[in-house]
């Protein structure tokens, strides 16, 4: 699971999510477009584990997170399914995720796909900046990866365009770091559009400096080779490169290539500023 998933994913028990007003972003009619808001009452329905009697979507989606963390499944799910049906963001982006892990149900892309567009689809005019908003801009950068990459057997073909509109959307209105590496690797190989070294420059370190490490990793190794609209910063450079390092997983090998790459050319001058700018960064970032 990606650090970003982490993070929503312990967001998703704590208190005060909302919902805004619906919004179709490509046009498609989900359930959640004529959803009520949560404090909302809606009719009363059987959900197990919660019983018959009026109850807000916020509630179920209380419930069903209790019952997961105690390993009752089943009630899990339905209780999420009645409050995804309500139009919850959370119990959709969580729906959405354990289809695409395949955690507790068998894995589906399809499936995920389908809560995740519902999810941007009726909630893609969330306010940036709220708890709410970064279960939506998770969606968006979930739905770039399935239609960069397409899914078998279903209509989702791979379409790199309509991926980079999803990247763009999250990165743009969001601000979503995860979003701006991904626009920034796409014009930097580019994929769905045109290269453009200016243009992924400008979103890999937009997202580097709000501490995405892939794109710390990226910016990093472009600093330190220099290019032609790039002047070589190797101290810098690898600094970035450094960050990136310790936070990556220990599957993505290609930071840590990257990282070794640069630390065998560069001098022990700039091995030595490039840890004086990590002290720097660590200790701008704790506000110190």
């Amino acid at each position: 699971m990606r650090i970003s998933e982490h993070i929503l994913s312990v967001a998703l028990f704590s208190a005060g999510l909302g919902l805004a007003t619906a919004y179709a972003f490509d046009g498609t009619r989900s359930p959640a477009d004529v959803a009520p808001a949560v404090g909302v009452e809606v009719a009363p329905e059987t959900v197990p584990g919660v019983g018959v009697g009026r109850i807000t979507p916020f509630q179920a989606f209380q419930k069903g997170a209790r019952a997961l963390r105690a390993g009752d499944t089943k009630t899990g799910l339905d209780a999420l399914e009645f409050a995804a049906r309500n139009g919850d963001i959370p119990a959709l982006w969580k729906l959405g995720r354990m289809y695409a892990d395949g955690e507790g149900v068998k894995q589906s892309d399809l499936r995920a796909f389908e809560y995740f567009r519902t999810l941007a689809d009726s909630h893609a005019d969330e306010i940036p900046g709220t708890a709410q908003a970064r279960f939506v801009a998770n969606a968006f950068v979930t739905l770039g990866g399935f239609y960069l990459a397409g899914i078998p057997n279903s209509d989702i073909k791979p379409d790199a365009v309509h991926a980079r509109e999803m990247f763009s959307y999250a990165a743009i209105y969001f601000g979503d770091s995860d979003a701006q590496y991904r626009l920034g690797r796409m014009y930097l190989d580019g994929q769905g559009t045109n290269k453009d070294l200016k243009q992924a420059v400008r979103w890999l370190f937009a997202a580097a400096s709000k501490g995405q490490y892939q794109a710390q990793a990226v910016f990093g190794a472009l600093l330190f080779k220099g290019e032609s609209s790039v002047p070589r910063q190797a101290a810098l450079g690898l600094m970035w490169l450094i960050l990136a390092r310790d936070a990556a997983a220990p599957r993505e090998g290609w930071i840590t290539d990257l990282y070794n790459a640069a630390l065998k050319q560069a001098t022990e001058d700039e091995r030595a500023v490039a840890l004086v700018h990590v002290e720097r960064w660590i200790k701008g970032r704790r506000g110190e």
